[in-house]
């Protein structure tokens, strides 16, 4: 990959986007992950207004205060960025406790870790429709496109997807090429959602440099019976993954009416 060109690419593509839709910059959450570092770096390159924010809900400290020292970065090299910590923990803890009690526990975290990840879509655009700012994706390819790897209507719900086309081995090459703080770019990718350091890994059962190498024999017309051993394994978690979200990553099914009915 052409390291620095890509990077120029993404910035112009950026600035070009904002400038047409006549939008003063971007808003952008900032969980101490790489993908929302890269992001908000490239944002911030452009010139144009960035607003950083914080946003924890049951933060494990060290995700915290990742996200803390990657904004003092940012502000330290980019006159254009502005940071904010909204906490939503109260907001998160309240909405817990006035929904109905549920029989089957396991159901009802899953169902909280997406809430939290809406939470925080809905304060992003909030703070968009206020300053007039895009919401900045941070998905990869792989998250987006391949196992669906992201919360529906929560940090799937954005304006555009400036590394959307990238997969993590290509993000982690950019962060480095940025200078993102080695901490961000050798931290083990999680989504935040749960309060505690379980890993992307964790939940989805293979890595991110084996989730691309599945995504690229898929698209080569691999399936799980060409392999064995942990690629077949690897390639089943793929497909299943990718089945099981496709809801999220196809267009919204509409019911067309018959002209004969009109």
């Amino acid at each position: 990959m052409q390291t620095e060109k890509v990077i120029n690419h993404i910035v112009d593509w950026l600035k070009e986007y904002a400038v047409n839709a006549k939008m003063e910059g971007f808003v952008i959450g900032i969980s101490g992950g790489i993908d929302s570092a890269i992001t908000s770096t490239l944002c911030a390159k452009t010139g144009l207004e960035l607003l950083c924010l914080e946003m924890p809900i049951h933060q494990a400290p060290n995700q915290v205060d990742r996200a803390s020292n990657h904004i003092e970065w940012l502000q330290k090299n980019f006159p254009n960025v502005k940071r904010l910590q909204v906490n939503l923990t109260p907001v998160f803890d309240s909405l817990v406790e006035a929904m109905p009690k549920v029989d089957n526990e396991e159901e009802r975290f899953m169902s909280l870790a997406n809430t939290r990840a809406r939470l925080r879509m809905t304060s992003l655009y909030y703070f968009a429709a206020l300053e007039r700012y895009l919401v900045a994706g941070t998905g990869n390819k792989v998250e987006d496109f391949g196992v669906g790897f992201y919360t529906k209507y929560g940090d799937g719900g954005v304006d555009l997807s400036p590394i959307a086309d990238l997969v993590k081995t290509e993000v982690w090459e950019i962060g480095k090429a940025l200078g993102v703080n080695d901490e961000i770019v050798n931290a083990a990718p999680t989504d935040g959602l749960w309060g505690d350091d379980r890993t992307d890994e964790d939940q989805i059962g293979a890595s991110y440099p084996e989730l691309e190498w599945a995504m690229e024999m898929i698209d080569k017309g691999k399936t799980a019976d060409d392999f064995s051993g942990r690629e077949k394994e690897v390639i089943t978690i793929y497909k299943r993954l990718n089945n099981a979200n496709k809801h999220k990553m196809n267009p919204i099914p509409v019911c067309k009416i018959p002209n004969s009915l009109k």
